[in-house]
């Protein structure tokens, strides 16, 4: 097999990485794990050497053909724990889309459906952070992530704001979890060798903001975000309606209109959503009434 650049394969290849990602993860015996991308499958044989029933997504049709061969020559004991969906992890709609592994459905194995708690991956670079999002949306069970990314997106997705590196993949992960920047990995550990080094991140998940929808908030962080120089009355005009109608939203949640968006926590561009839905409330009731509308 030859590594695909159009998918961006690079394969760990060295064994006291993938156990210090398992170690990272905190996976335990009888634990379920969701694996995206296991390439030639190093990681997956270290999940489950460490007792863990295995649910592998591989878009490549190669790779997912050749890994439970791979596995019953190296570990046939473990043969049973593990199973490989042959599809792309963009459109993973929920843990129904997941192949279950067959000791997990036998007799003996757990009760239930298999709803993993763990994500660990091994991600490509150019499609990390839209996988990611992805995943945390679609599999609410996932309470923990552990992946390893180039070391520039994991200082991004783990940047607290007013940092160089915070922008909107930072504000969008904190929608769904709390992240630590993990060890740097470098690159011998590959197949073929990439151009740059890797990073481990950590992922908590913690309940989601209530006031308002996940979509509602991800628009106001991309307008904050695509002009990023601007102050938030000019960067959040477009989305508001007007520079007037954005700074009425801003002070309505308490936030600073000469400020700039590297500067809030996901917090804050949820309470500037919500208030924003109580502007555009008004201006509905405005128009309405026939009164004039600035």
């Amino acid at each position: 097999m030859r590594p695909s650049k159009a998918r961006g394969q690079n394969f760990v290849h060295d064994p006291g990485t993938v156990r210090r990602i398992v170690r990272d993860a905190g996976v335990r015996p009888g634990d379920a794990v969701v694996e995206i991308g296991p390439g030639l499958g190093s990681l997956t044989l270290a999940l489950l050497e460490a007792g863990a029933f295995v649910s592998a997504v591989e878009v490549d049709p190669r790779l997912a053909a050749a890994l439970l061969p791979t596995v019953r020559a190296r570990m046939p004991e473990a043969a049973g724990r593990a199973a490989v969906a042959a599809m792309d992890a963009m459109r993973i709609a929920g843990a129904q889309d997941l192949a279950v592994p067959p000791a997990f459905e036998s007799p003996l194995g757990p009760t239930g459906p298999f709803l993993p708690a763990k994500l660990v991956a091994n991600l490509p670079y150019n499609l990390a952070v839209p996988l990611l999002l992805t995943l945390f949306d679609a599999l609410p069970c996932a309470e923990t992530a552990t992946v390893m990314v180039q070391a520039e997106v994991a200082d991004r997705l783990a940047a607290a704001p007013g940092s160089r590196t915070y922008g909107a993949p930072s504000a969008k992960v904190a929608w769904y979890s709390d992240a630590r920047r993990g060890a740097k990995i470098g690159r011998s550990v590959f197949w073929p060798v990439p151009n740059v080094d890797s990073a481990l991140v950590s992922f908590i998940r913690h309940p989601p903001l209530s006031c308002v929808s996940r979509d509602e908030v991800f628009a106001v962080v991309d307008a904050a975000f695509a002009q990023r120089r601007k102050t938030l009355r000019s960067a959040l005009a477009a989305w508001a309606g007007s520079p007037a109608r954005a700074e009425g939203a801003l002070r309505s949640a308490g936030i600073d209109p000469a400020l700039r968006g590297e500067r809030l926590r996901i917090e804050d561009f949820a309470a500037i959503a919500a208030a924003g839905r109580g502007e555009a409330m008004k201006l509905t009731a405005s128009r309405d009434d026939g009164m004039p509308v600035n």
